[in-house]
């Protein structure tokens, strides 16, 4: 069964940028497409921004322009670069593949300070 492993949240200031990974084992991970979500608290998870099999990207509104998403398949990484980044940003952030979910993560922290 496939597993999720992410990484590189923490502390930042307003305007700062994050780089987050994520990286899959026990599974195909070249032929899947690959998301990034965030849950913060009291909301519910929503999809920020994904990635095709293929490399095409889609992005939720609220951070398009500020957020890339990107994969390595030789490293079954997936990665999203976060620049311009706001306190509403402030979440836990996990990655997951969007069509058939696989057991979640344990997520990364990303807390922005006003």
């Amino acid at each position: 069964q496939g597993q999720l492993v992410e990484s590189g949240g923490g502390l930042v200031q307003a305007g700062g940028s994050l780089r987050l990974s994520c990286t899959a084992s026990g599974i195909i991970f070249s032929i899947i497409p690959m998301g990034w979500y965030r849950q913060a608290p009291g909301k519910q998870r929503e999809l920020v921004a994904r990635i095709s099999s293929g490399g095409t990207t889609n992005y939720a509104d609220s951070v398009k322009g500020r957020f890339t998403i990107a994969r390595n398949n030789a490293k079954n990484t997936v990665y999203l670069q976060m620049n311009s980044l706001k306190p509403e940003d402030s979440a836990v952030y996990y990655c997951n593949q969007p069509t058939i979910p696989l057991p979640w993560g344990q997520g990364t922290q990303v807390t922005v300070s006003s």
